[in-house]
């Protein structure tokens, strides 16, 4: 497959107003997200986000190296989408982190490009657009597995895992100010 327009791209950008479910991981697959002060900085920006009414968040789990959401992009921040302003914020938050605790780490997240030092988020973030409600229930059922997956056992429940909305769907107990109900938009 010689020609780059056969070529398969993954769909990162996202439309206003739709939902989608969406994945972003660390550069290299890093597990850059085991500790919780770095999931509390993806948590923080999501709240913020949502609190100015640019995003709505229906569904989400942080994983060690990457994070699922189910989101509506409402509309732009500033100059910029909001999903880039989450990647951008979520970044200069974790580059201060590592400079202050790690910062013999901070080098694996180094790139050579004229506009940046360190890229934390790989580039090409998945977005699927969810067109009905067959499709909704099967990445909501995905993200709230994924803890508990051979290679990650992070939880031997699907409500045991702090950073997910499991236990918003299962048990109804919200912990997440920011979360919406997704059966309300089907």
């Amino acid at each position: 497959m010689n020609n780059p327009s056969l070529k398969y791209r993954r769909k990162s950008t996202v439309e206003k107003g739709e939902i989608y479910f969406w994945t972003a991981a660390i550069n290299k697959w890093l597990r850059l997200l085991e500790k919780d002060e770095y999931k509390d900085i993806i948590i923080q920006s999501l709240n913020h986000l949502s609190e100015s009414g640019k995003i709505d968040v229906f569904a989400f789990v942080i994983m060690q190296n990457h994070i699922h959401l189910i989101w509506r992009v409402n509309e732009l921040n500033g100059k910029e989408s909001s999903h880039g302003s989450f990647l951008k914020f979520t970044a200069h938050q974790f580059k201060k982190m590592l400079l202050r605790e790690h910062n013999n780490q901070l080098s694996l997240y180094a790139v050579n490009a004229s506009n940046k030092r360190y890229e934390f988020w790989q580039r090409d973030s998945l977005a699927i657009i969810l067109y009905t409600k067959k499709v909704a229930a099967q990445k909501l059922k995905y993200i709230h597995n994924n803890p508990l997956a051979k290679h990650w056992i992070l939880s031997d429940d699907i409500c045991g895992y702090k950073y997910s909305s499991a236990i918003y769907y299962e048990k109804n107990e919200k912990h997440f100010a920011f979360l919406k109900d997704l059966w309300e938009e089907f």
